[in-house]
């Protein structure tokens, strides 16, 4: 978030002092993208993801306990497999010199590191909760306060 501030008050100066820094536009952008992409799993773990509780909130004990296992089984697959592209997509850029269109040029595989090191937190958080889940730690961590839905 401090580089999208940075780059904002930059375009800002350069406007007002006339002068022009190619790329503040494209480094706002890639800074945006990174500080969601590293925002997703400390969103997780503070209960901020959005949950649909219409079923889940009516089960209790084992049928809750399998609802949720399942639930997170589905979330470490599909985090997996976003790590996975991400990282991939990273290489990829790397290995054909992809850059941006813009006026800036930038190596594209710089800004996707965010995106691939965010979506690796994720799975890592996405298994912890999975494991907590799986010991029945997952619950009491609920009711104590370090984990809500």
């Amino acid at each position: 978030m401090v580089g999208v501030l940075i780059m904002v008050l930059l375009s800002i100066l350069g406007r007002l002092l006339h002068f022009h820094l190619p790329g503040t536009d494209a480094y706002a952008g890639y800074a945006m993208a990174g500080a969601g992409f590293l925002a997703l799993a400390h969103t997780l773990k503070k209960g901020e993801h959005i949950r649909v509780t219409l079923i889940i909130g009516k089960l209790k004990g084992k049928a809750r306990h399998a609802l949720e296992m399942w639930s997170l089984t589905v979330a470490v697959l599909l985090s997996g497999l976003f790590a996975f592209y991400a990282w991939r997509l990273v290489m990829q850029s790397r290995e054909f010199n992809d850059i941006s269109t813009g006026n800036d040029a930038t190596p594209l595989w710089i800004p996707q590191i965010f995106m691939a090191v965010g979506t690796t937190v994720l799975l890592i958080a996405f298994l912890d909760d999975w494991l907590l889940q799986l010991l029945g730690k997952r619950d009491r961590a609920d009711h104590e306060g370090t984990h809500h839905e």
